[in-house]
């Protein structure tokens, strides 16, 4: 007998959203269905209106306010509800759904990834950045709506794969590309453009996610999240490069035991296994893997000179709950201006930097870690004002 889960995509026409929509129209098992609930996008309507009308979802929403007549149009003859705007995608969020990825990019997914855990849901959680800024309030929140965060980036849902027993876990491990600048000197990446930030060798992500490959950001946070949704300590998650991204994630074991998730890098592996948790289901199209083929797979360690992101967010971690949110925000005001031609490639970390060493003497006055939710969104705006700020005094 067949199991309907009804599913809710938040961030659809993103890359991870993409390659939900992509196994949410397979229906290839027949012990497994799926029932689309809501879609939702930021800007991107018409591919948004496709999306809803080849699943028959429930409910499409766009967050620009400004296309609400343009989505209505698109959707006209159907029996697709439409809505716009933040709370509209809050509140789309919170509809009955088994399980609601949450794939939209920064600290925006946060608000709607609550609503969702507050009303029961498993979280497919592709958003990092929910986590960085709310870290153990958002853990607690879904523990006590009986809500299972099920982590989707690829270094994190391996680890969950091949985690059999935490207390005699030594370490983690969690592999990093590389990016497009593994091997570039300092002075190339100091005259970068974002077209070349962007043109990540392996994965096809979305501009935000492949600059912070690029600076290595995206690992850092990837680290801050690890130590949450496992319940690590900085020192217990290591980061190595291995350009091939066929090994995803390890994890190291007090009798010498070295478990690995290996595949090859295509998100619709963790994706299923988020989506048909705790089982899996066949995901037919994904290319199979064939090592006597690629025949090496290699590894470095991090150069912190190139790459200072991973040290900085060990130092965040270390700090607490209030740094992690500010190092968060500050890098998607970074990563705005770098792309907006205000700051070069290397300065995106240099104002990281800055902003949470001004918040840790004071110069953006006292600060402590949140207490709740409101507390975290507050520090998160504070913290963007004061990168605001310092790049209108310093550009």
């Amino acid at each position: 007998m067949s199991h309907l889960k009804k599913v809710s995509v938040l961030g659809a026409t993103g890359s991870i959203g993409e390659s939900t929509v992509n196994l949410l129209g397979q229906q290839t098992d027949d012990t497994l269905e799926f029932k689309t609930v809501a879609l939702t996008a930021s800007t991107n309507v018409a591919r948004l209106a496709e999306q809803a009308k080849h699943l028959n979802a429930e409910i499409a929403v766009i967050r620009d306010e400004n296309l609400y007549s343009d989505l209505k149009s698109l959707l006209s003859g159907t029996s697709i509800e439409v809505a716009a705007g933040d709370g509209a995608i809050v509140e789309a969020a919170a509809l009955d759904a088994e399980i609601v990825v949450s794939a939209i990019t920064g600290a925006a997914a946060l608000s709607p990834t609550l609503a969702a855990v507050r009303q029961g849901a498993n979280i497919a959680l592709a958003n990092k950045e929910s986590i960085v800024c709310a870290g153990r309030l958002l853990l607690d929140e879904a523990r006590s709506h009986n809500s299972n965060i099920l982590p989707v980036d690829s270094e994190h849902n391996a680890i969950f794969q091949v985690l059999d027993n935490k207390r005699r876990v030594e370490k983690l491990v969690l592999t990093a590309s590389g990016g497009p600048f593994r091997s570039a000197s300092i002075e190339m990446m100091r005259n970068a453009t974002p077209e070349q930030a962007v043109a990540h060798p392996n994965w096809s992500m979305g501009a935000k996610i492949s600059i912070d490959s690029a600076t290595m950001t995206n690992k850092a946070l990837e680290l801050i999240e690890a130590c949450y949704l496992f319940d690590m300590s900085q020192d217990r998650v290591d980061v190595l490069v291995h350009p091939q991204s066929i090994i995803h994630s390890m994890v190291s074991y007090d009798d010498g035991s070295v478990l690995a998730q290996l595949g090859m890098p295509d998100m619709r592996t963790p994706i299923s296994y988020a989506l048909a948790w705790p089982n899996r289901m066949p995901v037919p199209n994904v290319e199979r893997l064939d090592l006597a083929k690629i025949g090496c797979l290699n590894f470095e360690a991090v150069d912190d000179a190139r790459f200072p992101a991973i040290s900085l967010a060990r130092k965040a971690i270390e700090i607490g709950a209030w740094a992690t949110n500010v190092f968060n925000a500050t890098n998607e005001v970074a990563v705005d201006a770098f792309v907006n031609g205000r700051i070069g490639f290397l300065d995106i970390s240099a104002l990281n930097k800055t902003i949470l060493e001004g918040f840790l003497n004071g110069q953006f006055g006292n600060v402590e870690d949140p207490k709740c939710f409101e507390g975290v969104f507050d520090l998160d705006q504070r913290a963007r004002v004061a990168a605001h700020n310092t790049l209108s005094a310093t550009v």
